[in-house]
């Protein structure tokens, strides 16, 4: 229900020792530690409202959009790669990341409708059809199996239409979502099969330096440049 604020990911950026009791994101389609409730979004890192009573009014008066559909849930978990848009304001952020944790970048409107999503597993449903699970919990069904785990699709959104297929091949652009090198904009050079109980690694060149991730802390973003803003900078 709740979360005690000295519990809370550096990254929401709230006053610690203000209150007792900060809002906990509810379970969805992003990780509990890789995820800001909306009223965090809100009231802490757009400043929108100065108290959790007013987050929750604009909230729930619908006017916040993620990834172009109304929330109205204040608990709602915004994670990696999801658009907050206010169109009030004429305001688009993508959910970004850095070396402290999820970030929002400010972002232009002709990128509002599009998202990166990352393969995460496969299923072959009902029909003969693929269904590609990603990573922020969206199912999409797809005639032709071309995609494999790990790869990215660049969407249209709402409307979920694929809009391109980036690889996880070497000299892919991707952005490292966890670990010691989180925020990383790196190439990859490798892709690891450990056949073992260790997961898959992937070798990237970060600068002028090599370095090893495992593979779920890396997500692809682009070939010559990341097809939409991922890092703030």
């Amino acid at each position: 229900m709740h979360l005690k604020r000295l519990l809370v990911p550096r990254f929401w950026k709230i006053p610690k020792k203000l209150r007792k009791w900060a809002v906990a994101p509810r379970p969805g389609p992003h990780p509990k530690e890789m995820s800001i409730p909306l009223l965090v979004v809100v009231r802490d890192l757009l400043k929108l409202a100065e108290t959790g009573k007013e987050a929750k009014k604009i909230i729930k008066a619908g006017e916040v959009l993620v990834d172009g559909r109304k929330r109205k849930d204040h608990k709602f978990p915004v994670g990696f790669m999801d658009v907050v848009s206010i169109p009030k304001i004429k305001k688009h952020y993508r959910v970004g990341i850095d070396q402290h944790g999820l970030k929002l970048v400010e972002i232009k409107d002709d990128e509002a409708n599009k998202k990166l999503c990352r393969i995460e597993d496969k299923t072959i449903v009902k029909g003969g059809k693929t269904q590609l699970n990603l990573h922020d919990g969206r199912n999409v069904l797809v005639e032709e199996d071309v995609y494999k785990t790990g790869d990215s699709i660049l969407i249209e959104l709402p409307t979920q239409k694929i809009l391109k297929h980036i690889k996880l091949e070497k000299d892919s652009l991707a952005v490292i979502i966890g670990g010691q090198n989180m925020g990383s904009l790196v190439k990859v050079k490798e892709v690891i099969v450990t056949r073992s109980r260790e997961p898959n690694k992937v070798t990237c060149v970060k600068g002028k330096e090599e370095i090893t991730a495992i593979k779920d802390y890396v997500f692809v973003v682009g070939k010559d440049k990341p097809l939409v803003t991922v890092v703030p900078g």
